[in-house]
C-alpha cells in the first residue's frame, strides 16, 4: 500500500513525507554520533515497510513516531532510540508552551517569539486574539501589496512573494507595520523626528503630535536646541523662560499616559547641542532618574571635539539672541558626558558634522534630531520606514549565498517602497515631507549568529572585514534597485534638490539603508538582534509587562550539539555564567566562537559599528557595552574612537549600572526554576517548534 497522507494532531491531513522521517533518524543518529553511510535511509525504510500495515492508509503522527522508537529498538539502537525520545519530548513540550500562550498556527517560532506576538501583534476582538501569526503575515502582505496597483504591479504577486519573505522569516517590517498593516489605524512607519519651536503655542504643537505619533505606533526624536535657555527673557510676560528641560519634563509626562497604538509606551530621543547654555543640567539629567521615557544624547560638532583635544574653552550660544553667554572648558564638558554615560549609559553622542556630511538633501536644511534608537537622522517631520533582513537565511554550507541576498534586499527594498505608498500617515506635515523625500532603512538582524555559523569569532579582523562586505553588497544592491524602481515609478521628489541629482538618472529614495537594533522583531525572527554580538548563550528576558523568559542561543546548541558536549549539565553552568569564560571542557572553537558582548573589548564594539557605518546610508544602533568594572576612561576613549571612525553616533552601556534593565545573565538557578518547570528546564535550549 503506498503512503500519501499523514494524520496530524488536529485531526487533518496532509502529504506524506519520508524524507522528515529520515531527517529525524539522522539527528538522532548524529546525536549518538553514528553517522554510517546509508543508516538512516535503511531504517527510514523499515519505518515504511511497518506503517503501509497502517489500516485505513492514514497513520496518525503519533504512531509515525512510535514506530520509529519501535524499529530503532529492534536494531540494536537504544541509545539512538533514547535520543528520539528525548527529541520527541522537548517537541511535545514546546506544544504544550503553544497551548498555554494559547496562539496556534503553523510555522517554526520560538516560545518567547509566539508569547511576543500574542502580546503586541496578533489581533484582538474584545479582548481575545482572533488572529494566528500566518494571518499576521497574511494581513500585512495584502495589504502592503496593494501598493502595486499604484504602478500597474501584480497585488497578487507580490502578496505571495511578501508573505513568502515574511513566514520564513528571512525579513520583517518594523513593528508599527506588523500591528497595523490591514487595521483602521494603518500607520507603519516607526521613526519620526519633530521639530520644537521656541515659543509656547510651538512647545505644545510638538507635544500634541508627539502624542498622535505615539498613539499611532510610532517613536519620535526632538532636538530642544532652539528653546531659549532657563532664565532667559520672555517678552510676553517679561518673566524669566523655565528652559528646555522644564518642557521636557511635560513631554515625558505626556508618554507615560498614551501607549504606541494601544499596545506599548511610546518612546523619545531628547537631543540638545553641546553649545545650548543649559547643557550642563541636560548632561546629568539622568542622575536622578528624570525623563524615564527619553533617551538623551548631546549634539556634539567637529569644533567642539577639537577643542577637547586642544584643551580649549568653547562658547556657549543662547538661541533666541545667538550671543555667547559664557564660555566653558571643552574637555571638563566632555569628562561630564563620560562620568554620567558610564553612571547610567546616558547621554549618548550625535555627531552632528558627520550626519549632516551625509544629509542627502543638504538643499532642505540640516538634521538636528534622530528616532529614539539612533539610527535615524532625519529632518523636521520626516519619518522612515524600516526592516531588516535575518542574515542567517542566507548562509548555506558556511557560506553565504550572495545571490540569495540579492534577491531579499531587492523584494525587501520593494516592499519598504510599498509601505510608504499605503501608509496612513499621522500628520499632514509628515506624510508631505516623507512622499517627497521617500527615506527607507534597510538592515539586518542575526550577524552574531552568522558569524558563528560561519566559523568566525565576532570582534576578528575577519569578522570586521566581512562586516564591511555585506553591508557594501547590501548598500549597492539596495541603491542600484532604487535606481530601478526610480526609473519605473519615479524618483522622489526632491531628487532634484539631493546630492543625488545629475549623478544617476534617477532615484526612488533619498536614503535606503539603516542598521536598527531589531529588538522584539530579532526575537520573532529567533536570531540575534541587529549586529550585536551575543547578549549571553543563555539569559533571561523580561518584556511584556515584566513577563520574564529564558533565552538560549540557537546556533550555539547545535553547535554544542555536533561537539557531543550538549547536555544539562553544562546548560546549568552556562546558565550561571552568561558565558563560555572559565568553564572546563569546551572545545576551542567554541570557546573562540561563542564569544558575548562582555568577553569582548570596547574597541571591539565600536570597530564593529564602525565597519557597517561605513556603507551605511543612514546611522548604525549599536550599543558599546561595558562590564561593569569599566572605567571612565574607557567611556573617554571610545567616546573619541567613534567621532574618529566616522560613526555617527555613539550609545555606551555599563552592566549593571541602571536599576532595571532587558536583559540579564548570571542568575541563580533556583531563580530559573521559580518560572521553568525542572521538565522544561532540562530540555529547555530546544526553543523552536511549529505552530
Amino acid at each position: 500500500m503506498k503512503l500519501t497522507r499523514v494524520r496530524k494532531r488536529d485531526g487533518s491531513l496532509e502529504k506524506f513525507s519520508p524524507v522528515r522521517i529520515e531527517t529525524a533518524i539522522s539527528k538522532a543518529l548524529a546525536a549518538c554520533h553514528l553517522t554510517a553511510p546509508g543508516r538512516a535511509a535503511y531504517l527510514t525504510q523499515c519505518v515504511l515497510e511497518k506503517l503501509k500495515k497502517t489500516p485505513g492508509g492514514y497513520p496518525h503522527v503519533e504512531e509515525i513516531q512510535d514506530t520509529v522508537e519501535q524499529v530503532l529498538m529492534e536494531n540494536n539502537l537504544a541509545p539512538v532510540a533514547s535520543a528520539y525520545i528525548r527529541y520527541r519530548d522537548q517537541r511535545r513540550l514546546l506544544r504544550e508552551s503553544k497551548t498555554v500562550l494559547g496562539v496556534e498556527g503553523r510555522l517554526k517560532l520560538s516560545v518567547t517569539a509566539a508569547a511576543v506576538l500574542k502580546e503586541r501583534y496578533l489581533l484582538r476582538l474584545n479582548g481575545q486574539v482572533v488572529e494566528k501569526p500566518e494571518e499576521l503575515f497574511r494581513r500585512v502582505a495584502h495589504h502592503v501589496a496593494s501598493g502595486e496597483s499604484n504602478f500597474g504591479g501584480s497585488v497578487s504577486e507580490y502578496e505571495e512573494k511578501f508573505f513568502s519573505l515574511m513566514t520564513n522569516l528571512e525579513f520583517l517590517p518594523n513593528s508599527p507595520t506588523l500591528m497595523n498593516a490591514g487595521t483602521s489605524l494603518g500607520q507603519l512607519s516607526a521613526c519620526f523626528v519633530l521639530p520644537v519651536e521656541d515659543s509656547i503655542e510651538g512647545i505644545f504643537e510638538a507635544l500634541k503630535n508627539m502624542a498622535l505619533i505615539h498613539q499611532s505606533g510610532g517613536g519620535t526624536g526632538f532636538s530642544f536646541s532652539r528653546l531659549r535657555p532657563r532664565g532667559d527673557l520672555v517678552a510676553s510676560t517679561r518673566g524669566q523662560a523655565s528652559g528646555p528641560l522644564s518642557f521636557m519634563e511635560i513631554f515625558d509626562a505626556a508618554t507615560s499616559v498614551v501607549k504606541q497604538g494601544g499596545r506599548r509606551r511610546g518612546a523619545n530621543m531628547g537631543i540638545l547641542r553641546v553649545d545650548h547654555p543649559d547643557i550642563l543640567e541636560f548632561i546629568a539629567a539622568k542622575r536622578t532618574q528624570r525623563f524615564t521615557n527619553f533617551n538623551l544624547s548631546v549634539a556634539v560638532t567637529d569644533d567642539f571635539l577639537k577643542r577637547v583635544l586642544q584643551r580649549q574653552d568653547y562658547p556657549l550660544i543662547n538661541p533666541r539672541t545667538n550671543q555667547t553667554t559664557r564660555r566653558l572648558p571643552a574637555r571638563e564638558v566632555f569628562e561630564m558626558m563620560a562620568q554620567c554615560a558610564w553612571e547610567s549609559g546616558e547621554p549618548g553622542l550625535i555627531f552632528l558634522d558627520a550626519v549632516n556630511r551625509a544629509n542627502p538633501t543638504p538643499g532642505l536644511g540640516k538634521i538636528e534630531a534622530c528616532n529614539p534608537c539612533g539610527e535615524q537622522p532625519l529632518l523636521p517631520f520626516e519619518s522612515c520606514n524600516l526592516g531588516s533582513i535575518n542574515l542567517t537565511r542566507v548562509v548555506e554550507k558556511d557560506k553565504i549565498n550572495w545571490e540569495k541576498l540579492k534577491q531579499l534586499v531587492e523584494l525587501a527594498v520593494r516592499f519598504l517602497d510599498d509601505v510608504i505608498e499605503v501608509n496612513r500617515f499621522p500628520l499632514p506635515q509628515v506624510e508631505q515631507i516623507t512622499r517627497a523625500n521617500r527615506k527607507i532603512g534597510l538592515g539586518i538582524m542575526g550577524w552574531a549568529d552568522t558569524l558563528a555559523q560561519l566559523g568566525l569569532a565576532y570582534g576578528s579582523q575577519k569578522s570586521f572585514e566581512l562586516a564591511e562586505e555585506v553591508m557594501k553588497f547590501i548598500n549597492q544592491t539596495a541603491f542600484s534597485y532604487s535606481c530601478r524602481l526610480g526609473e519605473e515609478r519615479g524618483s522622489f521628489p526632491n531628487f532634484p534638490l539631493s546630492r543625488y541629482h545629475r549623478k544617476v538618472q534617477a532615484l526612488r529614495h533619498a536614503t535606503r539603508t539603516t542598521i536598527a537594533p531589531t529588538g522584539t522583531i530579532s526575537v520573532i525572527a529567533n536570531c540575534s538582534s541587529g549586529i550585536e554580538p551575543f547578549f549571553g548563550l543563555t539569559f533571561l528576558r523580561r518584556i511584556l509587562n515584566g513577563r520574564t523568559f529564558l533565552e538560549v542561543n540557537p546556533v550555539f546548541e547545535r553547535a554544542a550539539e555536533k561537539a557531543g558536549i550538549l547536555s544539562v549539565s553544562l546548560m546549568r553552568q552556562v546558565m550561571t555564567r552568561g558565558s563560555l569564560a572559565g568553564l572546563p571542557g569546551i572545545p576551542e572553537h567554541l570557546r573562540r566562537l561563542f564569544v558575548t558582548a562582555f568577553d569582548l573589548s570596547p574597541t571591539q564594539h565600536l570597530k564593529m559599528q564602525a565597519a557597517f557605518q561605513k556603507y551605511t546610508d543612514n546611522a548604525v544602533s549599536k550599543t558599546v557595552n561595558l562590564p561593569a568594572e569599566a572605567t571612565v576612561a574607557d567611556v573617554r576613549k571610545i567616546f573619541l574612537m567613534a567621532w574618529k571612525s566616522n560613526c555617527k553616533g555613539i550609545t555606551v552601556f555599563r552592566y549593571g549600572s541602571r536599576p532595571q534593565q532587558v536583559l540579564y545573565l548570571g542568575h541563580d538557578l533556583n531563580e530559573l526554576d521559580e518560572f521553568f518547570s525542572p521538565a522544561t528546564l532540562a530540555h529547555c535550549w530546544k526553543q523552536t517548534c511549529e505552530f
